[in-house]
């Protein structure tokens, strides 16, 4: 996926994403060093499955944590 940085307003960057160019407020701090207005960005996204795991194994922890206490 393509997103494009339309311009900076303050600490963020607007970003618009995709062919339908959704816009997406962004901190300065996560676009890569050097980056400007115009700039085309390739996003990735993926499925951490090692935090997913244990982001699940917490709340499933906490639930039958109070399933104890009925």
């Amino acid at each position: 996926m393509r997103a494009v940085i339309d311009r900076f307003e303050g600490d963020l960057a607007v970003v618009l994403v995709g062919d339908e160019e959704y816009r997406l407020d962004v901190p300065r701090r996560f676009l890569p060093r050097g980056a400007r207005e115009g700039d085309v960005l390739v996003l990735r996204w993926e499925i951490d499955r090692r935090e997913t795991d244990a982001r699940r194994e917490k709340v499933k922890g906490l639930i039958d944590e109070l399933r104890r206490q009925r």
